[in-house]
Protein backbone atom coordinates (compact mmCIF):
# COMPACT_ATOMS: atom_id res chain seq x y z
CA UNK A 1 0.00 0.00 0.00
CA UNK A 2 2.70 2.67 1.05
CA UNK A 3 4.09 2.29 -2.57
CA UNK A 4 0.71 2.78 -4.00
CA UNK A 5 0.15 6.25 -2.27
CA UNK A 6 4.08 6.99 -2.89
CA UNK A 7 3.25 6.21 -6.53
CA UNK A 8 0.12 8.62 -6.17
CA UNK A 9 1.50 11.31 -4.60
CA UNK A 10 4.67 11.35 -6.95
CA UNK A 11 2.32 11.51 -9.67
CA UNK A 12 -0.08 14.26 -8.44
CA UNK A 13 3.24 16.69 -7.22
CA UNK A 14 4.37 15.91 -11.02
CA UNK A 15 0.66 16.27 -12.84
CA UNK A 16 -0.78 18.78 -10.48
CA UNK A 17 2.60 21.48 -9.21
CA UNK A 18 4.78 21.08 -12.64
CA UNK A 19 2.01 22.91 -14.64
CA UNK A 20 1.53 25.50 -12.09
CA UNK A 21 5.11 26.41 -11.74
CA UNK A 22 5.51 27.25 -15.23
CA UNK A 23 2.35 28.42 -16.04
CA UNK A 24 3.03 30.98 -13.33
CA UNK A 25 6.42 31.12 -14.09
CA UNK A 26 5.43 32.20 -17.80
CA UNK A 27 2.89 34.72 -16.64
CA UNK A 28 4.59 38.08 -15.54
CA UNK A 29 6.37 38.47 -19.04
CA UNK A 30 3.11 37.61 -20.71
CA UNK A 31 1.23 39.95 -18.44
CA UNK A 32 3.90 42.94 -19.77
CA UNK A 33 3.19 41.67 -23.74
CA UNK A 34 -0.19 41.89 -22.66
CA UNK A 35 -0.26 45.31 -21.41
CA UNK A 36 1.93 47.07 -23.74
CA UNK A 37 -0.29 46.15 -26.88
CA UNK A 38 -3.88 46.10 -25.11
CA UNK A 39 -5.11 45.66 -28.82
CA UNK A 40 -3.59 42.65 -29.20
CA UNK A 41 -6.58 39.86 -28.55
CA UNK A 42 -4.35 37.06 -28.77
CA UNK A 43 -1.74 38.19 -25.56
CA UNK A 44 -4.36 38.91 -23.77
CA UNK A 45 -5.99 35.38 -24.31
CA UNK A 46 -2.49 34.13 -23.46
CA UNK A 47 -2.94 35.89 -20.12
CA UNK A 48 -6.06 34.46 -19.11
CA UNK A 49 -5.00 31.06 -20.53
CA UNK A 50 -2.49 31.20 -18.14
CA UNK A 51 -4.01 32.06 -15.37
CA UNK A 52 -6.82 29.77 -15.44
CA UNK A 53 -4.11 27.23 -16.00
CA UNK A 54 -2.70 27.98 -12.41
CA UNK A 55 -6.25 28.31 -10.27
CA UNK A 56 -7.40 24.81 -11.67
CA UNK A 57 -3.80 22.78 -10.98
CA UNK A 58 -3.30 25.15 -7.85
CA UNK A 59 -7.01 23.54 -6.65
CA UNK A 60 -6.08 19.74 -8.36
CA UNK A 61 -2.51 20.07 -6.13
CA UNK A 62 -4.69 19.91 -2.93
CA UNK A 63 -4.08 16.07 -3.50
CA UNK A 64 -0.41 16.22 -3.40
CA UNK A 65 -0.39 16.55 0.34
CA UNK A 66 -3.10 14.64 1.04
CA UNK A 67 -1.39 11.94 -0.60
CA UNK A 68 1.76 12.92 0.85
CA UNK A 69 0.05 12.76 4.62
CA UNK A 70 -1.35 8.83 3.88
CA UNK A 71 2.16 8.15 2.24
CA UNK A 72 3.93 9.51 5.55
CA UNK A 73 1.49 8.04 7.84
CA UNK A 74 1.78 4.51 6.13
CA UNK A 75 5.66 4.81 6.28
CA UNK A 76 5.55 6.06 9.94
CA UNK A 77 7.66 8.83 9.55
CA UNK A 78 4.78 11.80 10.57
CA UNK A 79 7.48 13.10 12.83
CA UNK A 80 10.48 12.90 11.09
CA UNK A 81 11.85 16.72 10.93
CA UNK A 82 12.91 16.41 7.01
CA UNK A 83 9.22 15.60 6.19
CA UNK A 84 7.74 18.78 8.80
CA UNK A 85 10.52 20.94 7.40
CA UNK A 86 8.57 19.85 3.82
CA UNK A 87 5.06 20.00 5.30
CA UNK A 88 5.72 23.58 6.53
CA UNK A 89 7.25 24.71 3.10
CA UNK A 90 4.30 23.26 1.93
CA UNK A 91 2.33 25.09 3.78
CA UNK A 92 4.14 28.39 3.15
CA UNK A 93 4.15 27.58 -0.57
CA UNK A 94 0.84 27.49 -0.89
CA UNK A 95 -0.24 30.55 0.89
CA UNK A 96 2.27 32.56 -1.56
CA UNK A 97 0.57 30.83 -4.41
CA UNK A 98 -2.74 31.78 -3.05
CA UNK A 99 -2.50 34.77 -1.07
CA UNK A 100 0.42 36.85 -2.97
CA UNK A 101 0.81 35.37 -6.75
CA UNK A 102 -3.28 34.38 -7.76
CA UNK A 103 -4.97 37.99 -6.55
CA UNK A 104 -2.07 39.93 -8.84
CA UNK A 105 -2.54 37.98 -11.08
CA UNK A 106 -6.25 38.51 -11.26
CA UNK A 107 -5.60 42.25 -11.13
CA UNK A 108 -3.02 42.25 -13.61
CA UNK A 109 -5.36 40.05 -16.61
CA UNK A 110 -8.71 42.33 -15.60
CA UNK A 111 -5.67 45.78 -16.17
CA UNK A 112 -4.76 43.65 -19.92
CA UNK A 113 -8.33 43.43 -20.63
CA UNK A 114 -9.61 46.91 -19.64
CA UNK A 115 -11.38 45.76 -16.87
CA UNK A 116 -9.37 46.69 -14.16
CA UNK A 117 -9.97 49.88 -11.82
CA UNK A 118 -6.41 51.12 -10.66
CA UNK A 119 -3.83 48.63 -11.96
CA UNK A 120 -1.10 49.67 -9.12
CA UNK A 121 -3.35 49.24 -6.38
CA UNK A 122 -5.28 46.17 -7.05
CA UNK A 123 -1.90 44.27 -8.19
CA UNK A 124 -0.12 45.24 -4.96
CA UNK A 125 2.32 47.45 -5.85
CA UNK A 126 1.27 49.63 -3.02
CA UNK A 127 1.54 52.84 -5.28
CA UNK A 128 -0.22 54.97 -7.82
CA UNK A 129 -3.31 54.75 -9.77
CA UNK A 130 -4.06 54.09 -13.16
CA UNK A 131 -7.13 53.33 -15.92
CA UNK A 132 -6.87 49.96 -15.59
CA UNK A 133 -5.65 49.71 -19.20
CA UNK A 134 -1.74 50.21 -18.54
CA UNK A 135 -1.72 52.50 -21.45
CA UNK A 136 -1.71 55.71 -19.79
CA UNK A 137 2.49 57.08 -18.83
CA UNK A 138 1.29 57.10 -14.64
CA UNK A 139 0.16 53.70 -14.70
CA UNK A 140 2.66 51.97 -17.45
CA UNK A 141 5.45 52.45 -14.91
CA UNK A 142 2.86 50.98 -11.78
CA UNK A 143 2.02 48.02 -14.02
CA UNK A 144 5.55 46.62 -14.99
CA UNK A 145 6.45 47.36 -10.78
CA UNK A 146 3.39 44.73 -10.78
CA UNK A 147 4.97 42.55 -12.94
CA UNK A 148 7.78 42.23 -11.66
CA UNK A 149 6.65 42.00 -8.01
CA UNK A 150 4.81 39.12 -9.34
CA UNK A 151 7.62 37.60 -10.88
CA UNK A 152 9.46 38.05 -7.42
CA UNK A 153 6.60 36.02 -5.58
CA UNK A 154 6.32 33.35 -8.59
CA UNK A 155 10.44 32.87 -7.98
CA UNK A 156 9.75 32.39 -4.52
CA UNK A 157 6.60 29.84 -4.93
CA UNK A 158 8.65 28.10 -7.56
CA UNK A 159 12.08 27.70 -4.79
CA UNK A 160 9.80 26.78 -1.79
CA UNK A 161 8.71 23.65 -4.51
CA UNK A 162 11.97 23.01 -5.38
CA UNK A 163 13.07 22.56 -2.08
CA UNK A 164 10.38 20.47 -0.72
CA UNK A 165 11.33 18.48 -3.82
CA UNK A 166 14.74 17.72 -2.63
CA UNK A 167 13.80 17.18 0.71
CA UNK A 168 11.24 14.71 -0.47
CA UNK A 169 14.15 13.00 -1.91
CA UNK A 170 17.47 13.14 0.47
CA UNK A 171 15.45 13.07 3.13
CA UNK A 172 18.14 13.85 5.71
CA UNK A 173 18.33 11.87 8.94
CA UNK A 174 15.84 9.73 7.64
CA UNK A 175 16.15 6.03 8.46
CA UNK A 176 13.82 4.68 6.14
CA UNK A 177 16.24 4.56 3.36
CA UNK A 178 17.02 6.84 0.42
Amino acid sequence: MTKFLLAVHVLAAIVAIGPVTVAASMFPPAARRALEAPDDLRAAETLRLLHRICRAYALVGVVVPVFGFATASNMHVLGSAWLITSIALTALAALVLVALVLPRQTALVEAGSGAGTGTGTTAGSGAGTGTGTGTTAGSGAVTRRATVQLAMFTGLFNLLWAVVTVLMIVRPGSTTGA
